[in-house]
């Protein structure tokens, strides 16, 4: 089924996208925009974690991402590595690098169409071109167990064709029924809906969240705090997003979450073991979170509160302003049909998600108020103004491959009319490893962003 759990987690910044563009593989969403894809959700291991697992399964532990970047001799294709890692019992570090081969090839047939004869020289030049700095990229990430329940995580990273540096300190404390965290980023990397990248030289968050109680309700609460000013990634001329300027911000949100069966096929003991003549077999789904047949109805509900303090909004070329206070409401309903018990080598799965979200109750009043009214289409209109409908549809391809599309529809036209357009797409093949239980290697791909990158990922429903 479709995270429900999203729909409130998109109003905080600490909602992770996945993104080639960063070594640590995430980008933050920006709360007050719509809720982003499931297929876009970051994984839960972190990226020295997943490059530590998939290196075994690509030669020389080398793993490719795809992601432009605005120095175009660079070219989009990447190379990661693992380089370096240690741990102890309560402690690990880790060393990843990136190359960019693109330039390096340019840059040495050039050289060699110009070259009469082989010379010391000569190679001299061509070694030049491998200590490149922009060729190249590094993180170093650590992670210290303070206690059973807490853990502080540090991390820093440069790439050679930007300035500076982004440093990240974490520290998370898990309580029985609460996650504590506290995270700062210098500057911490955003994704609007737009798939632009926005760099805040500074972020500082801390969130409280209850775990799910088993009525389905769940609050967090948290302060937030922007300094400097947002920079633009990718060299657009647009303004910032408003939640992206700086300013405190202290936010609560609520949300109820149900759902209910119309059929399910429970699985038996007799369909993970399998008596043959050489004996029993044990033959589990291939992953433990597909392994029912059945039809189902979900739904979330909550709203949320905010209050801006020191609220520096506006810039000279800004004429838009953030309100100091706001309330709202948001909410989700989802269909989930699945076929299939993902144990056969073909044909034992077909999953179909279709999610309905609200993300704006007052924004979408106030759209719904100007069409009754017939008033003039409003070029600045709220982005949340309109529902969005979320499609997944994962298809069995052999074994335990399986191909899954995700796709977003506005449900209204950018003009403000009714319509349906196309918002976002990914499509990306899952291996699932059954060792694992529920966890699978994706290969994604987004032509919205023209971004694609290979992740582990575990348990994401």
């Amino acid at each position: 089924m479709a995270n429900m759990r999203t729909a409130m987690d998109a109003a905080f910044w600490d909602l992770n996208i996945s993104t080639p563009n960063a070594l640590d593989s995430t980008a933050r969403s920006i709360p007050g925009e719509p809720k982003p894809l499931d297929g876009s959700k970051a994984s839960r291991a972190l990226r020295v974690q997943q490059l530590s697992l998939l290196g075994n399964g690509f030669p020389l532990g080398i793993i490719p991402s795809y992601s432009p970047t605005p120095n175009k001799e660079l070219g989009s294709f990447a190379l990661q590595s693992l380089l370096f890692k240690a741990s102890t019992s309560n402690w690990w570090l880790g060393f990843i690098g990136q190359f960019r081969p693109k330039k390096l090839f340019s840059d040495i047939k050039a050289e060699l169409s110009s070259v009469d004869e082989w010379e010391l020289p000569v190679l001299k030049d061509i070694g030049k071109h491998f200590l490149e700095k922009s060729l190249y990229a590094f993180n170093v990430c650590s992670q210290l167990s303070l206690t059973p329940s807490s853990s502080l995580l540090l991390s820093t990273e440069e790439h050679g064709e930007k300035k500076g540096r982004r440093f990240r300190a974490m520290l998370l404390n898990k309580l029985p029924e609460h996650d504590v965290t506290l995270e700062a980023a210098w500057p911490e990397l955003f994704i609007d809906h737009k798939g632009r990248y926005w760099e805040v030289p500074e972020s500082i968050s801390f969130d409280c969240s209850s775990l799910v109680s088993e009525n389905g309700f769940r609050y967090r609460f948290g302060l937030h705090k922007n300094g400097g000013h947002p920079q633009a990634v990718d060299n657009i001329t647009d303004e910032p997003p408003l939640n992206l300027m700086q300013g405190i911000c202290g936010k609560v949100a609520f949300s109820y979450e149900k759902s209910e069966d119309l059929w399910r096929v429970k699985e038996k003991k007799e369909d993970i073991v399998i008596e043959t003549d050489k004996g029993r077999i044990y033959r589990p789904s291939y992953d433990i979170r597909l392994r029912e047949p059945h039809a189902a109805v979900s739904g979330i509900i909550g709203g949320t509160l905010e209050a801006w303090l020191n609220n520096d909004s506006s810039s000279p070329s800004d004429s838009r302003h953030r309100r100091p206070f706001g309330v709202d409401l948001f909410g989700s309903l989802c269909y989930t049909f699945q076929h299939g018990k993902f144990k056969e080598t073909f044909g034992d799965l077909t999953r179909i998600d279709a999610r309905l979200d609200v993300s704006s109750a007052s924004a979408l009043a106030k759209q719904v108020t100007k069409v009754f009214r017939k008033a003039a289409a409003d070029s600045a209109r709220d982005v949340r103004s309109s529902p969005r409908l979320e499609l997944i549809l994962q298809q069995q391809v052999a074994g335990p491959i399986v191909l899954r599309v995700d796709s977003k529809f506005l449900l209204n036209t950018p003009a403000g009319r009714p319509g349906v357009q196309l918002e976002d797409f990914i499509c990306s093949l899952n291996y699932s490893l059954r060792v694992l239980q529920s966890g699978k290697v994706v290969a994604w791909y987004s032509p919205k962003r023209k971004e694609g990158m290979i992740e582990l990922r575990l348990f994401e429903f």
